[in-house]
């Protein structure tokens, strides 16, 4: 402020800034430049999308040799941002103390960000190539042990990026 109560201002806007007919022009040009461009368009039930490894689809429980690799531990669901996760433990006779009695994830709430996947110390929880999520009533979109369990050899090319990348 100066003396006399008045604001002073550092760089005061010219003519063609205030018209915003330069700025106009800018989204004009970027618009007509991206009609040009090459299709991206795919046919979908004929031509299904592959995605690479680092794509992260629904998540899944690893099982190796019948057993799910998961310990139970609950760090997935406490990291969960939607609250997704629910988790309950139980011992085993197994070389592992622990293992889930019931491990479900509310797909509908699931916000696929892979939270789950970073935190879980055991590899057992991770982010699968799926991609197509299909339900007809709330009850449908929690998925059980029995849905979200998945062989590893299925899983390899996933497990693969995530040891490169950690």
């Amino acid at each position: 402020m100066s003396n006399n109560g008045k604001m002073i201002r550092k760089k005061d806007l010219n003519f063609w800034q205030r018209i915003y007919i330069p700025e106009i022009l800018k989204g004009l040009r970027l618009t007509i430049a991206q009609i040009f461009r090459p299709k991206m368009t795919t046919r979908y039930p004929e031509e299904r999308f592959n995605p690479p490894s680092s794509f992260r689809g629904r998540p899944v429980l690893v099982e190796e040799h019948g057993v799910e690799r998961c310990v139970a531990c609950g760090l997935c669901s406490r990291v969960c941002p939607a609250l997704a996760i629910e988790v309950q433990a139980a011992e085993t006779e197994l070389e592992k103390e622990r293992y889930p009695v019931k491990f479900e994830i509310n797909m509908v709430r699931c916000i696929f960000c892979g939270f789950c996947e970073e935190v879980c110390p055991e590899e057992a929880i991770v982010m699968s190539n799926e991609y197509e999520l299909v339900f007809t009533s709330q009850e449908e979109a929690i998925f059980g042990k029995g849905k979200l369990l998945m062989p590893a050899e299925k899983l390899k090319e996933r497990l693969e990026f995530l040891r490169q990348h950690r």
